[in-house]
């Protein structure tokens, strides 16, 4: 049977903070609340959370992310010198294969959705 998921359910955050290779600026906690993943991993979204800091990202050529800044302020700086700016009330999609800084000015909430692509090199 298919219901929906509704984002007020109680949901038990996964704590953590960015890997120390990666850190630039800060050790912020991060929280996330997945709300809902398919059971093969492909799609997840919830909600994060964190406070201020700076680390490297560099996603999977495979996965994507959209996101919409509920409260704070975050800055995304790709390899090339580019930034963009996303605060409360503003949504964004992190590419598949970006490479760059994910920084959060002020202390951040958002909701997210990643989709992965699956394999299809075994088909």
């Amino acid at each position: 049977m298919t219901s929906i998921t509704h984002f007020s359910k109680t949901v038990t955050p996964v704590e953590d903070r960015p890997r120390a290779d990666r850190l630039l600026q800060g050790n912020p906690l991060r929280r996330t609340w997945t709300h809902y993943e398919t059971t093969d991993q492909l799609l997840s979204c919830g909600v994060w959370a964190c406070g201020t800091g700076a680390w490297r990202i560099q996603f999977a050529d495979d996965k994507h992310e959209f996101f919409c800044v509920i409260e704070g302020l975050v800055r995304l700086h790709d390899e090339a010198g580019g930034v963009v700016e996303v605060g409360a009330g503003e949504a964004a999609v992190i590419p598949a294969g970006f490479v760059g800084v994910f920084e959060v000015v002020a202390p951040v909430k958002k909701y997210f959705v990643v989709c992965q692509m699956p394999d299809r090199s075994a088909a």
